[in-house]
């Protein structure tokens, strides 16, 4: 079979590998689940513990759906606009450390899903390790910002404190735990909101004025941040 050069290269540019990785229980697998349904690959979303009788897409084995935990890694594809997104779902559990690093080897880079209310855990270093040791970059998602506890800033800090990492706010939660309603984007500049039955209609709006003097410091913050690393971004911002 022959394939056309420049097509063929334009396919692998628009081709990531992503991984998702985490401490156990801290929602990996449903977020995973979360993509797959707003990206059109699932039609509904099931509970991980198998409660529905079906158990997460991305968990196969009888023992994952029972137990609600992620054994092996697991594979799948999702289109986003024209680039192509294959999102590789790790075991979080401390026991399956050698499925993770097997993974890590074929990512461009990865999601480090971290609890908002549990912040950095122990396997949350051991997979920040790995991270280093394979060279994959990575950003972290704040998860469950509607329990009880939720504080993201809290877990920023962590990822300072207890991995040394850079960590830096791209956006800000509108309320935590039952009163969480949507998000600030600090790069937009804008509040977001998820209607509809699942949360799959995104509704953007002005900043609330109550949230406008935390987000535009938020904001600063993150432009110092970045500058660091750009002379064109420094002088953009200057």
């Amino acid at each position: 079979m022959r394939y056309n050069e420049g097509t063929m290269a334009t396919d692998i540019a628009k081709l990531r590998n992503i991984g998702i990785s985490a401490h156990i229980d801290s929602g990996k697998t449903t977020l995973t689940e979360r993509i797959l349904f707003y990206c059109h690959k699932i039609h509904r979303m099931h509970e991980v513990k198998g409660k529905d009788g079906v158990g997460a897409t991305m968990d196969s084995m009888e023992l994952e759906r029972e137990r609600g935990i992620t054994i092996s890694s697991a594979a799948t594809n999702v289109s986003w606009g024209d680039h192509t997104v294959n999102i590789i779902d790790t075991p979080g559990h401390v026991d399956f450390t050698i499925e993770v690093e097997r993974s890590l080897r074929v990512l461009d880079g990865a999601v480090l899903v971290l609890c908002a209310v549990g912040g950095v855990q122990s396997q949350t270093i051991t997979v920040d390790r790995q991270l280093r040791r394979y060279k994959v970059p990575c950003i972290a998602f704040v998860n469950k910002l509607d329990r009880v506890g939720a504080d993201p800033v809290k877990v920023k800090n962590q990822l300072r404190e207890k991995l040394g990492r850079n960590a830096v706010l791209l956006e800000l939660p509108i309320g935590l735990e039952d009163k969480h309603q949507g998000v600030i984007d600090l790069i937009s500049r804008e509040a977001v909101y998820f209607d509809g039955a699942q949360g799959e209609i995104l509704r953007r709006e002005p900043i609330p004025d109550e949230l406008r003097a935390e987000a535009e410091k938020a904001r600063q913050g993150m432009l110092d941040a970045v500058a660091m690393f750009s002379d064109e971004l420094t002088e953009a911002a200057l």
